[in-house]
């Protein structure tokens, strides 16, 4: 499906979300506005809160405080985490499955059987030699990529991805971001949490920079790299430790 046929995605609102657990704060409340199809990259040092905020922009958390809303109805989502969760059972299974227990499909594959629908995905993402192969012993960019193009068979409007490239070598990183590269073609909003910045120059159309549970910037991607606004920002840029 091409971005022209992609049905508008409702924006994203998160108004005084706050996170606490166990008396801690670990999200001081925030406010957050995502609208169209960008590349939203949330950046941040290390417990920074940028895969809790991800995670309550999901829905797979519930805030203590606040809300989490769309602005319209709710669009078919996927999550990618950072380290995939698979079946014990083949790549080809694997996706086999996911077309089983779920409704939705890419429009352009619903008159195929779901081993084709499934064997599709896996050319489309460069496993398709792989199929018979034991989804927990491929290597870490094979898995990433084995569930991306599970999601990519659900046909996601939005597509979250919890620091995806984290632990791969640079070829793996090109292969994942390149997958990501195509969601956002086809007309799928991204959300996706990285410390990198060589990464968000890449992929970023806007920058969400998070510091101890608190939300210092929300910017284009340039404005960000180049000129931020807070001192936590500026040091993360010059790789300076940031307190």
């Amino acid at each position: 499906m091409n971005a022209r046929h992609m049905p508008p995605v409702a924006p994203l609102e998160l108004d005084s979300v706050g996170f606490i657990h166990r008396g801690h704060t670990l999200l001081k409340p925030t406010s957050l506005r995502l609208v169209g199809c960008q590349r939203t990259l949330i950046m941040g040092p290390n417990g920074a809160g940028k895969s809790l905020l991800m995670r309550l922009a999901h829905g797979l958390l519930t805030p203590t405080s606040g809300s989490v809303r769309w602005q319209g109805e709710q669009p078919a989502q996927a999550m990618v985490f950072q380290r995939p969760v698979l079946l014990r059972r083949s790549a080809l299974d694997n996706l086999t499955y996911v077309l089983a227990i779920n409704k939705a499909a890419r429009p352009e594959l619903t008159t195929l059987p779901r081993k084709a629908q499934a064997m599709s995905a896996l050319e489309k993402f460069g496993l398709a030699h792989l199929a018979k192969r034991p989804a927990r012993v491929l290597s870490g960019g094979e898995q990433q990529r084995l569930a991306l193009a599970r999601a990519w068979l659900l046909n996601p409007q939005v597509l979250f991805l919890d620091e995806p490239t984290s632990a791969l070598d640079p070829a793996a990183i090109k292969a994942v971001e390149d997958a990501v590269q195509e969601f956002h073609h086809s007309g799928t909003r991204i959300v996706m949490t990285t410390h990198d910045l060589h990464q968000a120059r890449r992929l970023a159309d806007d920058i969400v920079f998070m510091h101890n549970g608190e939300l210092l910037e929300h910017t284009s991607a340039h404005a960000f790299l180049t000129a931020p606004t807070s001192r936590e920002a500026g040091a993360f840029i010059r790789g300076e430790l940031v307190w």
